[in-house]
């Protein structure tokens, strides 16, 4: 499994460009779970997710700055946020920011491990290169290698048992979609943009 690894992941983190397939991944999930009522939205700051209310009719996943890497983080999220947690704000989490002491990054890395296995898994379908988010620039220094091995054993477990239905969906949206395309797209360089971690636990 390391040498997988190290073949389909960066660890450090690049710069970040906008990324001219982000108007077709908008698209492709929008069109993918219209019978969810939610859409994929780029945003100009922090991402968030906001159920439909009564400005908005439809449910909306906010990524970051327009990067396709934090677009696919944030559809993981909501791929793994069961029904009553989608009703909810950032379906009802308290979010820890960057500079959590050693406890909060382990349990920041504890509740992103299934999701960021989704997101390595939705990478690997749009023909992109994953990076894993220990997220704590200013906290705590994270152990990036045992939490990038935690995540690629649960990569390992869902490739084995079966994704969440919403996530396998969508993987398969993508491949149909991006490794059908020629020449090969440019990789995306641009690490995680989620800058809070949820506390309590994966969504349910």
């Amino acid at each position: 499994m390391q040498s997988s690894i190290s073949n389909s992941i960066g660890i450090d983190n690049g710069p970040m460009e906008v990324d001219r397939d982000v108007p077709a991944l908008i698209s492709l999930f929008n069109d993918t779970f219209s019978d969810f009522n939610t859409r994929l939205v780029l945003g100009s700051d922090e991402p968030i997710y906001l159920p439909a209310n009564e400005t908005c009719a439809y449910n909306q996943i906010v990524f970051a700055h327009g990067f396709f890497s934090s677009a696919l983080h944030e559809i993981s999220h909501w791929c793994i946020a069961g029904e009553a947690r989608r009703k909810l704000e950032d379906y009802g989490y308290w979010y820890c920011p960057d500079g959590r002491d050693e406890q909060q990054q382990a349990d920041f890395e504890k509740v992103e491990i299934k999701p960021q296995a989704i997101e390595w898994a939705m990478t690997e379908a749009a023909g992109r290169t994953f990076q894993v988010s220990t997220d704590n620039l200013n906290g705590a220094e994270p152990d990036r290698e045992g939490f990038t091995r935690n995540v690629a054993a649960q990569l390992q477990r869902y490739k084995a048992e079966g994704f969440p239905p919403r996530a396998a969906r969508f993987i398969r949206a993508l491949e149909q979609t991006f490794l059908s395309k020629a020449p090969h797209h440019a990789q995306d360089s641009a690490p995680n943009q989620h800058t809070s971690t949820p506390v309590g636990g994966n969504a349910a």
